[in-house]
């Protein structure tokens, strides 16, 4: 049974607003930090709360250093990571979001292949000069439901990023 996406998100708000208190007890490291965000998307992702998730962006190096443990909390939770070096820009977001950094998808099932579908399909447009309007606005939609966010929050997100 699918869980409804306000659960996920209301895991997600708990861990940010765990991880951006004022003051912790004790010093939290980054590695510790990402590797805890992993881990606690990979858990909403293995339950089938979300069907697509993103670790922090880092740095390469960053990213060199953080991969074999990743990989280790994903074979924990039953989930698989791709390490996506030229991330899907879409009006989800702000265009430099990722600009040189890497960025972890963590997922099951065929949903890799979903968004390099729409990954592919952007490109396609752009190259045939018809990424602007409905087209645009699609592809936005499409990475937006693999990210299983709540179809207002996408149009939110488009309208934020278009100035709408």
């Amino acid at each position: 049974m699918r869980l409804p996406v306000r659960i996920g998100t209301l895991l997600c708000c708990l861990c940010v607003s765990m991880a951006t208190a004022a003051q912790y007890t004790k010093p939290v490291d980054a590695r510790s930090y990402n590797l805890g965000i992993i881990g606690g998307f990979a858990e909403v992702v293995r339950l089938g709360v979300k069907t697509l998730a993103l670790s922090e962006v880092l740095a390469p190096e960053e990213m060199d250093e953080l991969w074999p443990d990743a990989l280790v909390v994903a074979e924990r939770n039953g989930v698989r990571l791709y390490r996506e070096d030229d991330f899907l820009v879409t009006d989800l977001f702000p265009a430099d979001v990722a600009a040189g950094r890497h960025v972890l998808l963590i997922y099951t099932g065929d949903t890799l292949e979903q968004y390099l579908s729409v990954k592919a399909d952007k490109a396609r447009l752009v190259a045939e000069d018809e990424y602007a309007g409905t087209a645009r606005r699609d592809i936005a939609r499409r990475f937006g439901r693999l990210l299983s966010y709540p179809e207002a929050m996408i149009e939110r997100l488009i309208d934020e990023q278009t100035g709408r």
